[in-house]
């Protein structure tokens, strides 16, 4: 009896905790979330969302952060499109052409979980030595860039995971079919794993389009919207950062503005990637 009641005062001990610390985490999400909209819906307009910065935009003036949105789309969505042309190869040749013992794949796998806990600003010093020895200006190329190093460890390491729960068997009846390890890896591996593949895309995009440190010596700045690769760009982070670093408090309440276009964004990227994963897991064999 003395064994069984320690044993419920355990469960009951590690069972509170848990729930403690997940009620801790959403109250943190949430009053993050409030602060931000409670701050920022005041100063948010059509013509915020629809402008570009005018002159004296900085100084409490009109327009908006037009540039920064489609800035920020187009930083994001280009360096996802990078990362993505190196992480798919990656992973399935660490799934698929190699043993599963195998001392490059343990080391490959060792590597990018290294690269995943590199501070963003490092990859923001990289980035910039990069551009400098291949002759680039600050630009939507060298921001892209940059951020593509930033979210390639991170895309690659959720596809190699998705792809390494296709089931086994399944790989081995496609085999048996006479299929070559590229057929097998393209129209079963990938298609198995599609709906994880799916979800770090999602992923690293949102992480892509929140991050300012990786872009800040790379991307440069501009007020205007890029028409080319080789002009600068701005980004809702830095846009946000520049605003708080006024003293007018006009424009430090257009940063919470911002800072809440940019939450909402992310939201939503994160609600969709687990929408679209929800759906597609239906055609997956398990």
């Amino acid at each position: 009896m003395k064994r069984f009641d320690l044993r419920n005062a355990e469960e009951f001990f590690f069972k509170s905790l848990m729930l403690t610390t997940t009620v801790l985490v959403a109250c943190c999400a949430l009053f993050i979330v409030g602060v931000i909209t409670q701050k920022g819906l005041s100063s948010l307009s059509f013509e915020m969302l629809t402008q570009t910065p005018k002159g004296g935009f900085y100084l409490g003036k009109e327009g908006g952060i037009l540039n920064a949105i489609v800035g920020s789309l187009l930083l994001a969505g280009g360096a996802t499109a990078i990362a993505l042309s190196i992480s798919i190869p990656i992973a399935i040749y660490l799934n698929v052409y190699t043993k599963k013992n195998s001392w490059l794949a343990h080391l490959t796998r060792t590597s990018l979980d290294v690269m995943c806990g590199i501070p963003s600003i490092v990859y923001g010093a990289f980035g910039f030595t990069l551009m400098l020895t291949l002759g680039l200006r600050t630009s939507l190329l060298a921001g892209m860039i940059t951020v593509a190093c930033l979210i390639l460890p991170i895309l690659c390491r959720g596809i190699d995971e998705s792809l390494r729960m296709t089931p086994k068997e399944m790989i081995h009846a496609s085999y048996s079919l006479g299929a070559t390890r590229s057929e097998t890896a393209l129209k079963v591996v990938l298609r198995q794993g599609f709906p994880g593949l799916l979800s770090a895309v999602l992923m690293a995009f949102g992480r892509g389009i929140g991050d300012s440190a990786s872009v800040l010596f790379t991307a440069g700045f501009s007020d205007a919207v890029p028409t080319s690769l080789s002009q600068p760009v701005a980004t809702l982070p830095l846009a946000i950062f520049f605003q708080l670093g006024t003293p007018f408090p006009e424009v430090r309440s257009r940063a919470y503005a911002s800072a809440f276009v940019l939450t909402v964004m992310i939201l939503f990227i994160s609600l969709l990637a687990r929408l679209l994963v929800r759906k597609l897991h239906r055609h997956v064999i398990k």
